[in-house]
């Protein structure tokens, strides 16, 4: 009998099922609670019944756009379920869930465009060492055998698949799997268990080849069964599922378990194996560093609920969490909790308190994110997972149709960025614009549908300004006179200023050259505060930059002159002089890196000069085989809605880093658009 795995690993279990889009994760979530008995029947993904489309966006859409997690019991032991968007726009939701699961179930099909999506996924999971099943869905479809759609999955992963299933035909339809391990058949029955029964034997001499292939794989990290392989000694079956269970756990190989998700087929032997090989919470709690002796919580979720408030979806990694505990995060701060709930999809039940294992949501953490971490020893321990967003690829600028619901907007925002850490908000202070961005154009239609819906705020959206600064291409000496008598004190303020350009980046420089005191000093502050108030908004109407200004003479008045005189002198000369510098609009000019499948190289190269980018260089991406990064620079105004088009090229999987390069001139009828999109005639 094998001892590597150390017998199956009992209490209660997070799984994570994630994969490409439209690849079945809804639809085996579906059957897995139907099969268990957590809901009456399989719904369809196309009835919008689902346990994941609770929410009218994810109905809407036809695709998951948020985590969904889902408790059940199966053979006596507790296990939560973890339904993660497909999309590469959702994929963030994946990353706090990902850190607190045993394992991943990874559904996959015979799809070669799909293959980049997938290699997206197993990257990640190899990122947070998390173990993995590979579920090969929809296989009564499938025209490949199931040996040659492995080959063709292989390259995304970076551990051998294992193939641990193979089908059985009849008349070229799959009517069921071989086991390889147990050598024996089931033959499907429709949403219902499968039916036990010997291998057919024409089949016999392809289960023998299939069997044999997966011994050799185990038998590389196994040296006892590397020698009854080559001695011809068959192996003991205990033996054989401790080698299945050891190189699972320590993400050695990938097993793959075959079925048909929409049918129920398959589910049961996936579930035998998760429940058999899967790690527990105590290797999760290793894997993270979480101390033990404790309760260690971790918080996977956040959602805002209509009637119970706040909720903090997490796990429990140790110890034990009763209902009105009191819990520490890292920074010292107290958080209390208020209810303890079991989730299935939108619904929640009520429980008392929660152990090591369980994944529970817990009421009212009002100052608790995503990603953090509780604890019950007092000041809290230090945070063991790191959230870090991708950079955000897509934007728009908002604001609410009517003015009354500024303040409601803005806390509705708030709810949705905690529930979405991925969601980025600032305000753009030379626009004037509260401009949201997340990671593709569906992201962000999400969240407005979910203002205008959820929230009852009515919105009005647009592609954010683009930061667009002037300069000058010659120098001017210009005289400014601010005189005014009103009766009493008047006002007067005389400068002679110099205005020459800078080298591009320089910003803005002030000077004097005043002698014999025509101008005092304790007005020369005041005539660079008006330069620079006048900088702010140009002849052009936008602000001037790499502009040095020097003042070389001028005259006061005794009792007239003020502050307020000579800034306005300032400006009077900046404005008349800095017509005659030959004023020119500047755009921003980003470095752009595209991360791409080789095979769509060529599209994004010839996509690049269509929005007037310049490319620097393409290369193979490292440790990245079938990608290409692709480096090129391209104006900002080009960027707004680049992450479409080259998502349509690729399938749905490249993004790009975006980071400033430069400034450069802009002449010609995009000046012109951009002076008069701004209001300000060319």
């Amino acid at each position: 009998m094998g001892t590597r795995a150390g017998g199956r690993r009992t209490g209660p279990k997070c799984i994570a099922i994630v994969g490409p889009f439209a690849s079945g994760k809804t639809t085996l979530l579906e059957a897995i609670l139907a099969r268990t008995g957590a809901i009456p029947r399989q719904n369809p993904v196309s009835s919008g019944n689902t346990v994941s489309d609770h929410s009218p966006e994810a109905r809407a859409h036809g695709m998951s756009v948020e985590a969904t997690f889902a408790t059940t019991d199966f053979m006596g032991e507790q296990i939560t379920f973890v339904d993660c968007p497909g999309s590469i726009e959702f994929a963030f939701e994946a990353e706090p869930v990902l850190a607190a699961c045993d394992l991943a179930v990874v559904v996959a099909e015979a799809d070669e465009k799909k293959i980049p999506a997938l290699q997206l996924i197993m990257r990640k999971l190899d990122d947070l060492a998390i173990p993995r099943i590979l579920f090969l869905n929809k296989v009564d479809k499938a025209v490949a055998g199931v040996r040659e759609t492995l080959k063709m999955l292989q390259p995304a992963s970076t551990v051998p698949l294992l193939l641990r299933q193979i089908p059985v035909r009849k008349d070229g339809i799959v009517i069921g799997s071989i086991d390889l391990a147990l050598e024996r058949a089931y033959i499907y029955r429709e949403y219902a268990e499968s039916q036990v029964a010997e291998i057919p034997n024409d089949d016999k001499a392809r289960e023998l080849e299939a069997r044999f292939s997966m011994l050799e794989t185990l038998a590389d990290h196994d040296d006892h069964l590397m020698e009854q392989l080559l001695e011809e000694i068959e192996p003991p079956k205990d033996a054989i599922f401790d080698d299945l269970s050891a190189d699972l756990r320590a993400g050695a190989v990938t097993p793959v378990l075959i079925g048909t998700a929409e049918k129920g087929n398959g589910v049961l032997r996936l579930l035998k194996a998760i429940r058999h090989d899967a790690p527990d919470v105590e290797a999760t709690r290793m894997r993270l560093g979480a101390p033990d002796g404790q309760t260690v919580v971790q918080v996977m979720k956040t959602i805002h609920t209509a009637h119970g408030g706040k909720l903090s979806v997490s796990r429990v990694l140790s110890g034990q969490l009763a209902d009105a505990a009191e819990l520490f995060l890292s920074n010292g701060d107290t958080a209390k909790v208020s209810g303890i709930y079991r989730m299935l999809g939108k619904d929640q039940i009520k429980q008392a308190s929660a152990k090591a294992g369980d994944t529970v949501a817990l009421g009212k953490l009002d100052n608790v994110k995503t990603g953090q971490t509780l604890s019950s020893a007092k000041g809290g321990i230090r945070p063991l997972v790191t959230l870090e967003p991708p950079q955000p690829v897509f934007a728009f600028a908002l604001r609410p149709k009517e003015r009354k619901d500024e303040v409601k907007m803005s806390a509705a925002i708030q709810r949705l960025a905690e529930e979405d850490p991925s969601l980025s908000l600032r305000h753009n202070q030379d626009s004037a614009e509260t401009v949201l961005s997340g990671h593709g154009e569906m992201h962000l239609r999400v969240v407005r549908e979910r203002l205008e819906g959820k929230n009852q705020i009515p919105i009005e959206g647009h592609a954010p300004a683009v930061p667009y600064r002037e300069t000058i291409r010659k120098p001017a000496q210009q005289r400014g006179r601010h005189k005014k008598q009103s009766g009493g004190h008047g006002q007067f303020g005389d400068v002679v200023i110099e205005i020459k350009p800078l080298p591009r980046g320089s910003g803005f420089q002030f000077s004097d050259t005043i002698t014999g005191g025509v101008v005092p000093k304790t007005y020369i502050q005041s005539v660079e505060t008006g330069i620079r108030d006048y900088l702010k908004t140009g002849p052009l109407g936008f602000p001037v930059v790499d502009v040095a200004v020097n003042l070389s003479d001028g005259s006061y008045h005794a009792v007239d002159s003020s502050d307020m005189a000579f800034q306005m002198a300032a400006k009077l000369a900046m404005k008349e002089g800095m017509a005659a510098c030959s004023p020119v609009l500047l755009e921003p000019i980003m470095k752009v890196e595209i991360v791409t499948p080789s095979d769509a190289t060529s599209k994004i190269i010839a996509l690049i000069p269509q929005r007037r980018g310049q490319i620097l260089g393409y290369d193979a991406r490292p440790d990245w085989p079938g990608w290409d990064v692709v480096e090129a620079t391209m104006p900002q105004a080009e960027i707004g809605d680049l992450i479409i088009e080259l998502r349509s090229a690729t399938a749905g999987v490249a993004s790009y880093k975006a980071t400033f390069d430069h400034m450069a001139e802009l002449t010609g009828r995009l000046a012109d658009e951009a002076m008069n999109a701004n209001g300000k005639a060319a």
